[in-house]
């Protein structure tokens, strides 16, 4: 994962857009698209906005890792998050009447599989 990918998550996390992020950093939001779409490292001082705006480090954005990250979430959800995040938005994308019997699906065998 790069610093756009934590970015995306962290927005994910956060509930924000790009456009969002971008308005509070005084940026144009089409920097942020780009940034994401090219995967391109920021300057040092767009890094450090972004990184005061989402209220993580510059590390956690650029390595995925940081110690201090545990006092906001567990590393464990993240790393979850970073793993099924496609698979989520596409769970959320269904509607009701689909989405019910998959999460329901994943309960009962969450059940079966931890007795």
């Amino acid at each position: 994962m790069g610093f756009w990918d934590n970015v995306v998550i962290e927005l994910d996390y956060l509930g924000m857009t790009n456009k969002s992020l971008a308005e509070k950093c005084g940026f144009d939001a089409s920097n942020i698209g780009r940034g994401i779409k090219l995967g391109s490292a920021p300057s040092v001082e767009t890094a450090v906005k972004i990184a005061k705006e989402l209220n993580v480090s510059v590390e956690y954005l650029v390595t995925g890792n940081d110690p201090n990250l545990k006092l906001k979430h567990n590393n464990n959800e993240i790393q979850l998050l970073h793993k099924y995040s496609s698979t989520l938005k596409d769970l959320d994308s269904l509607p009701d009447q689909a989405r019910k019997p998959v999460i329901s699906l994943i309960e009962n065998l969450r059940d079966e599989f931890s007795q």
